[in-house]
Parts: structure tokens; sequence; C-alpha cells
């Protein structure tokens, strides 16, 4: 079985066509009209807000559908047993 060498080009080099990403220090540019975080912050900061009520209101039903459904189970093993 022979190996493959190392100068030649994997698959995926074969059949990707675009151009290697640059690096991080390259395509890091200042903005003249200030940081991202002073322009977007705010909407940021409302979004994890309204995601974190949805989130815990999610988790309020799934806690409440959690007990009801071991209730269930419980009675239906009390009935079938003749556990009381």
């Amino acid at each position: 079985m022979a190996s493959i060498p190392t100068h030649e080009n994997s698959w995926a080099d074969q059949w990707d066509y675009n151009p290697d990403p640059l690096p991080a220090s390259v395509t890091k540019k200042s903005s003249a009209g200030g940081s991202a975080k002073a322009k977007y912050g705010k909407k940021v900061e409302e979004g994890f807000g309204k995601t974190k009520a949805v989130a815990a209101n999610g988790m309020a039903k799934v806690k409440v559908g959690a007990r009801f459904g071991l209730h269930w189970i419980k009675d239906k093993f009390h009935k079938t047993t003749g556990k009381q």
C-alpha cells in the first residue's frame, strides 16, 4: 500500500475553489464611527433580556408539565398495584 505524499493537495483542497480566509490581523479594521459595542450594545442587551424572559417562561412550563406527568405516572402505578 502506497503512502500519500505530503506535498500533494488533500481532497478538500482539490475541490475548494474559494480562496482561504485571511488571518484575523489582516481582516480587522478600525471604524471611524465608533466601536460596534457602542452602536449595538443596547440592542444586544435588550435581545438578551427578551431571550432570558422566554427561556424562563419555557422552563416554568416544562417544570409544571414534568410535575403533572410524574403525578400521573405515580397515580397509575398506585392504581395497578393496589397500593394506597
